[in-house]
């Protein structure tokens, strides 16, 4: 454990960072060495440093301490640290473990992450890359605490399933909801393709003393306009040529509770005429039917084009318009509240891992920064479509730039070594370009060298050359 001495040495030059909550940090490597030359470097960098020399006096640190991170050798007397793990991991399943070493095989490798790591450096270390995994990790960690708390407390408020958001604009937007939700009132969402307007439809639904009612949802945009009519309002029997029996419209079946209407923006005129029958006086007539029925449904409406604009352009009803516009509820595009992204990968990688039956692998910081770089014109799809893509292809317990989609990739992460690294030469950025664009071709090419030299129009001895010098770890093909 680190003298008090030194830690009055720190907390002294630290200009009254004490004051903050400091970050904990357990060591345990059974190198004097290495432990001071540790204590010293991140001792200068704000953090309280605890040390131990081997295994059983670092889990009895772990018994009567809190830490934000563990940094673990691998080569321990007695239990390595890779045995160590599994009980680390039983006293503090949320701590983050950072493994050091000596020897970085690739078997060493993944045994650790499969334990449970969260990251594995090489001695000797780069001391600016070892404080930026530490606070990638510690990060990490504290957005999945994160997350399991928001979704806690928002249980405790209202349902808000499978809606993640800790920026002041999902903060905002789930204070309106809850608001809004006891009322009788029609709601209109607007908000981009993907921004989530069903999931925030079904929140005001769940909230509401509808509850137990139908929620139905209907994407008017996706429906045919000549069959759109029977859809919402049902027929009755001959009322067309295939109408063999009658049938129950959309508004029968969400008696009592909530339709929702998604893409309300593509609704010809003449149907917009109808729904605002129906919203004024809670009454419409079958297709080819002669007696007026009775509904008590709350209508949500939804679309991504901006109503009050169609309207000035003769392609919405103007009086439909403001039946609907009731209550307005704008959803922030995903570039507008990037300080959800971490919370939001976490979100999917966990529930697509989860889905199939994998391990939730682990978000590298290098990709979580080309995902903050990114400006995600799909929104939350866009990103929930990255992650599931990830977790299908992962061939590791890490998430790292190259699985993600290339359109997130682009020239963003190409010019990520000169932004990090004060050392990085144009030359070092254009050989990793040239080391990605091989390796994510021999990928595609399900790592036939052969087919990739003829992709490529170069010799095979060339790219077998450039593999070498690039350091590509060339994968075995799948024969299946």
């Amino acid at each position: 454990m680190s003298s008090s001495t030194a830690l009055g040495e720190r907390e002294s030059g630290r200009n009254g960072a004490a004051k903050a909550k400091q970050q904990r940090i357990l060591i345990i490597d059974d190198e004097a060495g290495i432990r001071d030359s540790l204590e010293t470097l991140l001792g200068l960098e704000g953090f309280d440093v605890d040390m131990a020399p081997e295994g059983v006096a670092g889990l009895n640190l772990l018994t009567s301490n809190v830490y934000d991170l563990l940094l673990l050798d691998l080569s321990l007397p007695g239990e390595s640290g890779i045995e160590l793990l599994p009980r680390i991991k039983a006293l503090a399943p949320e701590l983050p473990v950072i493994m050091i070493t000596a020897y970085g095989t690739v078997g060493n490798v993944v045994d650790a992450m499969s334990a449970g790591a969260a990251n594995f450096i090489q001695k000797p270390w780069d001391n600016e890359k070892l404080l930026a995994d530490i606070r990638a990790a510690i990060g990490r960690s504290e957005a999945e605490q994160e997350v399991v708390h928001l979704k806690r407390a928002l249980k405790q408020r209202s349902s808000f399933e499978n809606i993640v958001g800790k920026s002041e604009p999902m903060l905002r937007l789930f204070d309106t909801v809850a608001q809004i939700a006891p009322s009788r009132s029609t709601v209109l969402i607007q908000g981009e393709s993907g921004t989530g307007k069903e999931l925030i439809a079904r929140a005001i639904h769940a909230n509401s003393p509808r509850r137990d009612k139908p929620f139905i949802p209907v994407n008017t945009g996706a429906v045919p306009s000549d069959l759109l009519e029977s859809t919402l309002f049902g027929h009755e029997r001959g009322a067309f040529t295939s109408a063999v029996a009658s049938k129950k419209g959309l508004f029968e079946v969400a008696d009592q509770g909530t339709l929702f209407l998604d893409e309300i923006g593509t609704m010809t005129m003449d149907m917009q005429a109808k729904i605002l029958r129906v919203l004024q006086d809670r009454r419409f007539m079958r297709l080819g039917g002669t007696q007026e029925m009775q509904v008590d449904v709350r209508i949500i409406a939804a679309t991504n084009v901006p109503l009050a604009q169609a309207v000035k352009d003769g392609r919405f009803r103007e009086d439909l318009f403001y039946r609907l516009n009731v209550i307005a509820v704008e959803l922030p595009p995903l570039r507008n509240r990037k300080e959800d992204i971490p919370l939001l990968a976490l979100h999917y990688l966990h529930h697509y891992a989860l889905e199939n039956g994998f391990q939730t692998p682990e978000l590298t910081s290098d990709a979580l920064r080309v995902m903050m770089d990114y400006d995600w014109p799909g929104n939350v799809r866009e990103l929930e479509n990255a992650m599931e893509r990830s977790v299908v292809l992962a061939t590791s317990p890490l998430i790292t730039p190259d699985l993600l989609p290339t359109q997130l990739r682009g020239t963003t992460y190409s010019t990520t070594m000169l932004e990090q690294r004060a050392d990085a030469s144009l030359f070092d950025v254009i050989e990793d370009i040239e080391r990605r664009i091989i390796a994510d071709r021999l990928e595609r090419c399900n790592w036939n060298q052969t087919e990739a030299s003829e992709y490529f129009r170069i010799p095979l001895s060339t790219l077998n050359q450039k593999i070498k010098r690039l350091n590509i770890e060339v994968r075995k093909r799948n024969r299946d």
